[in-house]
C-alpha cells in the first residue's frame, strides 16, 4: 500500500497555502471555507458533492471553490488519491484580482470542476515552485498568469456565486457568526430566525447546502485556523471558539482541514522562523 504523506507550506511572499497530500484516502464531510480554494488532482477518484451537485473527478481535473462554496467528497475507486492545492485568502485574492484586472473587486469562479490543459501548465509548476520554498520572481510570475487565466475563462462577480437565501436563513447565519464561541443551542437560532425547527432545518440546508451545526462547525474551524496562524495553542484555540474540548476539537479540525491542529501551527512557526506573534 502506497504511503500516505501530508505536506503544507505557508508561502509568506505571496501569503497562500500550498498542500500536497500522496496516498490519501480520508474522506472529507460537507463543509466550507471563508477562502478560495484551488486544487489539482495529480492520481486517484473521488466523487465529489459541490453546492448539490455531484461529480466524479479524477487525475488531471481541477477544482475551483470560492468562499462559502459546500463541498465534500470520498474515494470513488477503492484506491487513494493525490493532491495539490492552494488555499488563498479573500484579502489576498481581492490583490491579485486588482494586480491582473485593475478593479478591486472580488472574483467569483463560475465553475466548480474543470478540465484546461493550459490552466495546469501554470498550476503545477506553482505549486512545485512553492513546495519547493523557491524565491525567484518566476513564482510570482506563475500565480499571476495562472489567475489572469481562471479570471478569463472562469470568472465574474463574486455575487453571483452567493446563492440567494432569504432573510430567515441569513439571520441565522448572522446569529451563528457572531455568538460561535459560545454553547449554542437550536432553540436560539430558531427564534432569531422566526422559523420552526423542521422548516428551519430544511431551508437552511437547501440554501447553504450543509445543516446549520455543519455552518457553525466550519465558522469555528476558520476562526480557529486564524489562532493557529498566529501561535495559539491547539487547546486555547478550542476552547475560544466553541470546541468543548481539545478532542473534539482535534476530530473537526483534521476531518475538515486533513490536517491536525498542532501540525498546521507549526507551518506557520516555521515560516516565520519561531515567532509565534503573527505571521
Amino acid at each position: 500500500m502506497k504511503k500516505e504523506i501530508r505536506t503544507v507550506v505557508y508561502d509568506e511572499e505571496l501569503r497562500i497555502e500550498a498542500y500536497r497530500f500522496e496516498g490519501t484516502r480520508q474522506p472529507f464531510p460537507n463543509h466550507f471555507h471563508e477562502y478560495y480554494v484551488i486544487g489539482f488532482m495529480e492520481d486517484g477518484e473521488r466523487c465529489l458533492s459541490c453546492k448539490n451537485r455531484e461529480y466524479r473527478i479524477k487525475k488531471g481535473n481541477i477544482m475551483l471553490f470560492n468562499p462559502g462554496d459546500n463541498h465534500g467528497c470520498v474515494q470513488s475507486d477503492g484506491g487513494t488519491f493525490d493532491y495539490r492545492g492552494f488555499n488563498i485568502s479573500r484579502t489576498v485574492m481581492l490583490d491579485l484580482a486588482e494586480e491582473v484586472t485593475g478593479k478591486r473587486t472580488l472574483p467569483g469562479f463560475s465553475e466548480n470542476v474543470i478540465l484546461d490543459e493550459e490552466v495546469t501548465c501554470y498550476l503545477r509548476p506553482l505549486h512545485e515552485m512553492v513546495m519547493a520554498g523557491s524565491g525567484e520572481f518566476g513564482k510570482e510570475e506563475n500565480l499571476l498568469l495562472l489567475m489572469s487565466l481562471l479570471f478569463q475563462r472562469y470568472g465574474q462577480p463574486f455575487e453571483r456565486c452567493i446563492p440567494e437565501c432569504r432573510e430567515e436563513i441569513e439571520k441565522a447565519c448572522a446569529f451563528m457568526k457572531q455568538h460561535y464561541a459560545e454553547r449554542i443551542y437550536l432553540d436560539q437560532i430558531c427564534r432569531c430566525a422566526g422559523l420552526s425547527k423542521s422548516t428551519l432545518l430544511r431551508a437552511f440546508a437547501k440554501s447553504k447546502g450543509v445543516t446549520p451545526y455543519l455552518y457553525l462547525q466550519s465558522i469555528r474551524i476558520g476562526e480557529a485556523k486564524k489562532r493557529l496562524e498566529q501561535g495559539v495553542a491547539p487547546i486555547e484555540a478550542a476552547l475560544a471558539t466553541g470546541f468543548s474540548d481539545q478532542s473534539h476539537f482535534t476530530n473537526y479540525f483534521s476531518s475538515f482541514i486533513g490536517l491536525a491542529p498542532g501540525v498546521y501551527r507549526d507551518i506557520f512557526k516555521t515560516a516565520t522562523g519561531g515567532n509565534q506573534d503573527g505571521q
